[in-house]
């Protein structure tokens, strides 16, 4: 993932680019499992690598330790560890199940929780990184998009409980962009092929997931939503769905309202909204 600015100190618990021409005052802390990665990442000016893997709980603790006598304070948390499956919900193994919930609903969940004194003393941020695989519904990744469901609920809970204390939360979505997770799915688990890996590798660089997070940082006021799709299909998609949902809930039961009163709603809803952006 990409971090960020604010001449703030953050932690990432996964892979990091620092983006070219951000503020060397901005210092991150990165999480990385890998021997190499945590070498490059040490290499940078700006960044300290950590040895963390999400789904080991004394690495979260050493993490915070490691934070913690560095003395420098915690501003920023961005939850963007993460893995991708490629299988029917019933074919897949419960080895497999369960390790995408250990990684993408566990994960963001022990580290948040492990983190929070911290966040909360510096009134900061927390940015868990969903998809919008966490709205659509689609065949063959069900394991990952029920994850990235539970990533909208816990984003939205934690805004709640933690505003209180000064702590805001924003959860970033991205659709399609560039990235490992395919080729690390094929390489773990063999459940994709190798045409989906040089397809994947042929998207987008996900320069513009990097500047939500950006923005859910430093805004503020930052969104509790950032959608961030390549394209408008994939936005369409999104928000089309999340449209037919309503209509499902709102059909057939004692208490439906009619099309004025869902316009008037959307209204409402609709009062304060930012503006489309470029």
């Amino acid at each position: 993932m990409h971090l960020i600015r604010n001449r703030k100190r953050f932690l990432s618990p996964g892979p990091v680019r620092v983006l070219a021409g951000r503020s060397p005052s901005d210092f991150v802390y990165a999480g990385a499992r890998k021997e190499a990665d945590l070498q490059a990442l040490g290499a940078i000016s700006n960044v300290r690598a950590v040895r963390l893997d999400v789904t080991r709980p004394e690495e979260i603790v050493a993490a915070v330790e490691f934070v913690t006598k560095g003395g420098r304070g915690l501003y920023g948390l961005v939850n963007n560890a993460g893995i991708y499956t490629e299988a029917p919900v019933i074919d897949t193994s419960p080895e497999e199940f369960d390790l995408v919930m250990k990684v993408n609903v566990y994960g963001p969940y022990r580290v948040a929780r492990a983190f929070a004194p911290m966040i909360k003393a510096g009134h900061g941020r927390i940015v868990n990184i969903g998809s919008i695989s966490g709205i659509l519904n689609e065949t063959g990744a069900g394991a990952y998009q029920m994850s990235k469901h539970a990533m909208e609920t816990f984003s939205t809970t934690m805004a709640q409980e933690l505003a209180p204390a000064g702590v805001l939360v924003s959860i970033v979505e991205p659709g399609s962009y560039k990235s490992e997770i395919v080729r690390n799915t094929m390489t773990r688990s063999g459940t994709v092929a190798q045409k989906d890996v040089d397809d994947w590798a042929k998207l987008k660089e996900p320069d513009e997931v990097a500047a939500a997070v950006e923005s859910a940082l430093s805004e503020r006021k930052p969104k509790l939503r950032y959608m961030v799709v390549p394209d408008a299909e994939q936005a369409q998609d999104t928000i089309k769905t999340q449209i037919e949902q309503l209509v499902q809930l709102n059909e057939g039961q004692p208490y439906t309202y009619d099309r004025a009163a869902l316009i008037k709603m959307l209204d409402g809803a609709l009062v304060g909204a930012r503006p489309r952006s470029k």
